[in-house]
């Protein structure tokens, strides 16, 4: 039973690490190949603050607060870059945060933070926590979709230059995005260093960034519900076939590029070809 309690848990944290960078390279077309920079800040303020005695409830908004900051502050570094130059400098900014941390003794350095205090909720509590912040995640995803803002962020990844014609404030919302996307991958990573009690700054490196990455696109780049069933599955894979565990990155590379190269839809868009109806000509017999 402990198995699978704590295996819901690393699903449930997963799909909020994918819904967090959804809304930032699904919803305004930024590209970000340092996610994990985000959820590594979220998880190390939540170990630092744990084990300096503050309750484990009480970090959650102190992680998103300092991972949304963080995004900020590379958002505002990234406004003038787009694409794949986009995609460089949040790379290099994940590079600096893994050096960055390594050698500092403070954080742990190469040995990691260990002995994180116990959160207090039981497995079982701590589990459907962790699930009911992924259905909050999936429905504020839903609503800013939904609402001026999420028009707005469809507008900017579709045509950027149309969206300054028409008087867009386009710097704005991008870094609303960024805020956003940071912040909830910040909560993630709190939930990630209490469940496991131990982090280290390689779990927290490029390969996750990929990975995370690769659940979005496998789900379809935008669609929250495909998302939702990509991070989920891609989560326990490792799990489930030990040897994709050996090879993570190999697999989830490999995925990438399948899927950008024959559906950049992810399953959204197979599922809608597969299921849509056929049109049939005017004035042909059916």
């Amino acid at each position: 039973m402990n198995y699978e309690i704590s295996l819901l848990t690393t699903m449930a944290i997963a799909v909020m690490f994918a819904l967090s960078l959804n809304l930032i390279t699904g919803f305004c077309g930024q590209i970000s190949l340092g996610h994990a920079t985000f959820q590594g800040v979220g998880a190390y303020t939540a170990a630092m603050l744990g084990k300096a005695g503050l309750p484990f409830l009480a970090t959650l908004p102190l992680a998103m607060l300092l991972a949304g900051l963080l995004g900020i502050v590379v958002g505002l570094a990234s406004l003038r870059v787009r694409a794949d130059f986009l995609a460089i400098t949040t790379m290099g900014v994940g590079f600096l945060f893994v050096g960055v941390v390594r050698q500092q003794n403070a954080l742990g350095g190469e040995l990691g933070i260990s002995s994180i205090p116990d959160h207090g909720l039981g497995r079982v509590g701590f589990m459907l926590l962790a699930l009911l912040m992924c259905v909050a995640m999936a429905a504020l995803s839903v609503y800013i979709r939904r609402t001026w803002m999420g028009r707005v962020f469809n507008g900017i990844a579709e045509d950027e230059d149309t969206m300054r014609v028409l008087g867009i404030d386009v710097p704005r919302f991008k870094l609303a995005a960024f805020a956003i996307g940071t912040a909830l991958a910040g909560l993630s990573g709190a939930f990630y260093s209490y469940h496991l009690q131990f982090i280290g700054v390689d779990s927290f490196g490029f390969v996750e960034s990929i990975t995370v990455l690769s659940m979005v696109v496998f789900g379809g780049i935008g669609s929250v519900t495909g998302v939702v069933i990509a991070a989920a599955l891609l989560s326990v894979l490792p799990a489930w076939f030990q040897v994709i565990g050996d090879y993570k990155l190999l697999v989830y590379g490999g995925l990438l590029f399948l899927m950008m190269r024959f559906s950049p839809g992810g399953m959204t868009g197979l599922a809608k070809r597969f299921f849509s109806p056929v049109n049939t000509p005017s004035g042909s017999q059916s």
